[in-house]
């Protein structure tokens, strides 16, 4: 089949024309541009949007959400369906010396591959986007797997572009890819480490997103905002934002909290010292009296020390608390005597892990429990201040 150029057709029109060919190549270069231009309008702006919006009618929940990563990828699809109508017609249509031609050929190839390589990434940050609207997407992240598909696809488009460019075949440029794999290694160093430290901490579930933890060589303590390929983003309950290395959640400790949030309560572990000189033997007859007078029963048949009522006294007043957990570890201990007096260590776990209720639970618990330490006649151990009152 004979192929038929554009002038073709625009030269029965022109032929009375004193400058009939030059006037019928600049009419083709301009139906050309025109095409190109009113091809990737319509495609943009109204096929792709139409199939767009009636795709979100059937899910607009789970749709609406991908609208940003669907406009992308419209916008590269567009201009890659333009870059191949002119790579297969440009002959056909335009009018120009053979070298503009050749110009016009690499051109078009360099933008065809440009092109893919967005669009692909555009289909990964789309299927990015799907992914985390399934449930275990937060304990599972796959942000650093995503960033190193779309860095092989760039480094495959740019080995496509030098060799368009030095109309050599890609396997010329591979192939002396040996002699600079050190340099190549050095550079990437940090992007190999965390493509193998984002696969452990897939595989493992270390670190999800929404993730509260605690970095204490980099000062990070709050929630983790992204994991990427190279970088965590941790934003600090001060509001600052922390960035650590990938890699050195694998090769360095942290602590994560996210154990405690799911748990049944978070620990309350707080000692109170009282001064040993006023411990005191109480019978048992004194014992039960102070005791009632505060609200409980003592069920004793010996004489015991005063801290040991207010120990039991203790154990009662959280075994009674809203907010205490009963179904966790609870206790009142006693701590060995030190400088500091004789320790009391209340043990419990709160029902709500959350910092703020978490924090008043604490202060509440420790604040009335050493106020009541002089109900039996106890005192609190403090240091001596530079504030002393001479008689």
């Amino acid at each position: 089949m004979t192929e038929i150029h554009l002038t073709q057709l625009i030269e029965p029109w022109l032929q009375q024309s004193i400058t009939a060919t030059w006037l019928t190549s600049s009419v083709a270069n301009v139906i050309g541009i025109t095409g190109i231009c009113l091809l990737y309008l319509v495609i943009r702006r109204l096929v792709l949007p139409s199939l767009q919006n009636a795709i979100t009618r059937f899910s607009p929940s789970r749709i609406t959400p991908l609208s940003s990563q669907l406009n992308k990828l419209s916008g590269r699809l567009s201009a890659l369906l333009c870059c191949v109508l002119f790579l297969g017609f440009y002959q056909r249509v335009f009018v120009a010396p053979d070298w503009l031609f050749s110009v016009a050929k690499v051109a078009g190839q360099i933008l065809l591959v440009i092109f893919s390589g967005l669009m692909l990434s555009a289909f990964a940050n789309l299927g990015h986007g799907i992914y985390l609207q399934l449930k275990f997407a937060k304990d599972v992240p796959i942000q650093g797997l995503v960033q190193v598909a779309k860095l092989i696809t760039f480094i495959v488009c740019a080995i496509l572009v030098i060799s368009i460019l030095i109309n050599k075949s890609p396997t010329y440029i591979l192939s002396g890819f040996g002699a600079i794999a050190a340099v190549t290694l050095l550079v990437f160093k940090d992007t190999i480490l965390g493509l193998v430290a984002s696969i452990q901490i897939a595989a493992n579930r270390l670190v999800s997103i929404g993730d509260w933890i605690q970095v204490d060589a980099f000062g990070a303590d709050g929630e983790v905002l992204d994991l990427g390929l190279n970088t965590v983003r941790v934003r600090n309950w001060d509001n600052t934002i922390t960035t650590i290395p990938t890699y050195l959640l694998i090769t360095d400790s942290f602590k994560n909290w996210r154990a405690m949030q799911q748990s049944a309560g978070r620990r309350i572990k707080r000692p109170i010292y009282v001064d040993m000189n006023s411990l005191q033997t109480w019978p048992v007859d004194k014992a039960i009296q102070v005791a009632e007078s505060i609200g409980f029963e003592l069920e004793i048949d010996q004489p015991l020390s005063n801290v040991s009522v207010y120990r039991l006294f203790a154990e009662h007043y959280l075994r009674n608390h809203p907010k205490i957990n009963q179904d966790c570890v609870l206790m009142v201990r006693s701590l060995a005597p030190s400088e500091k007096g004789l320790g009391l260590e209340v043990y419990c776990f709160s029902r709500n892990t959350q910092w703020v209720p978490y924090e008043q639970l604490q202060a509440e618990v420790i604040e009335y429990l050493i106020a009541s330490l002089e109900e039996f006649d106890l005192k609190p151990f403090q240091a001596v201040t530079g504030h002393l009152k001479l008689n």
